[in-house]
């Protein structure tokens, strides 16, 4: 019987257009020290054709590095709130791309959604499933209003993915975390054809107090601490929400893999854009524990604690 995962592969797909601040100060009355000061972005990828599109490039690459095809794949999860269409969802496009031989799915759990998906990857090993693909893909640039200052500068698009395969012994996720308080989705929503409208400040607020609960449950779930962390892998939605969220869990902030410079809020993207950009520049070694910690719209949360595999 399967107990869990071990990771095998991994990749990530941008869109080639850079979208900088001095772009956006010919768009809308901000600057570029104004954003950069309460944000940490200096630019974002836009412009991408498909959500399924990135999808699809970043799962290519998480089975080349794996050495295998699509057809050795039992399942796609994929996370996203900017899906091509209502539906059907993106992992079906994968599926039909990659030729994956089994089920797909997608699901929106906003920036939550790449952890929501690696414990409904855990479930489906758990059940039978031998591989699973686990993506987080987003056109947020389709969403956004940019005539509004207070979020226009805060989304790009991105996709990110985690090839993995069932273990009869142990596993790589050591535990998880997740939660959803509904009361507070008024805080961070978007109608069907309409932009992304936020609290900033409350959002800000129930964010940082989430991810610092859903961070301490998991380490204690998973029997180790903060100090046995190597690296922390943020949902990049503000640095400011980063920094305080390593001061109260007591991580130095350069143990924390951060891409909001470059990427900006990419909403499910964000966690596995920058665990495999964190990878790529070899912060990731064997043996290494990995947390991984995200809060989006909903409100959701979810946490996992990760071993890299020796």
């Amino acid at each position: 019987m399967n107990t869990g995962f071990k990771i095998i592969g991994w990749g990530s797909s941008v869109p080639d257009l850079v979208l900088t601040n001095a772009d956006l100060e010919k768009m809308v009355d901000t600057s570029d020290e104004w954003i950069l000061e309460r944000t940490g972005i200096r630019e974002r990828r836009v412009g991408a054709e498909s959500t399924s599109g990135l999808a699809i490039e970043a799962s290519q690459k998480a089975l080349a590095k794996a050495g295998l095809q699509g057809n050795d794949v039992d399942f796609v999860v994929a996370a996203t709130l900017t899906a091509d269409q209502v539906c059907p969802g993106i992992a079906a496009y994968v599926q039909a791309e990659l030729g994956v031989r089994g089920g797909a799915l997608d699901i929106n759990a906003a920036c939550s959604g790449f952890a929501y998906g690696l414990i409904t990857a855990q479930g489906l090993i758990m059940a039978g499933a031998n591989r699973v693909l686990v993506i987080g893909a987003e056109r947020l640039s389709t969403i956004t209003d940019y005539t509004d200052r207070n979020t226009a500068v805060l989304f790009g698009d991105g996709a990110g993915a985690l090839l993995v395969e069932a273990v009869q012994e142990g596993g790589d996720m050591l535990a998880w975390d997740a939660g959803c308080d509904g009361s507070l989705a008024h805080l961070l929503y978007c109608e069907h054809g309409d932009y992304i409208r936020m609290d900033g400040k409350e959002v800000f607020r129930n964010a940082v107090r989430a991810v610092v609960e859903s961070s301490t449950n998991v380490l204690a779930e998973a029997g180790v601490t903060a100090d046995d962390i190597s690296l922390l892998v943020p949902h990049q939605a503000n640095i400011r929400i980063v920094q305080a969220v390593c001061q109260r869990l007591g991580i130095p902030e350069e143990r924390a893999a951060m891409v909001i410079e470059k990427y900006a809020n990419t909403s499910s993207a964000s966690i596995p854009l920058a665990l495999v950009d964190a990878i790529d520049n070899g912060r990731v070694q064997p043996g290494d524990l990995l947390l991984l910690t995200g809060f989006g719209a909903g409100m959701t949360w979810a946490s996992a604690v990760l071993r890299w595999p020796r």
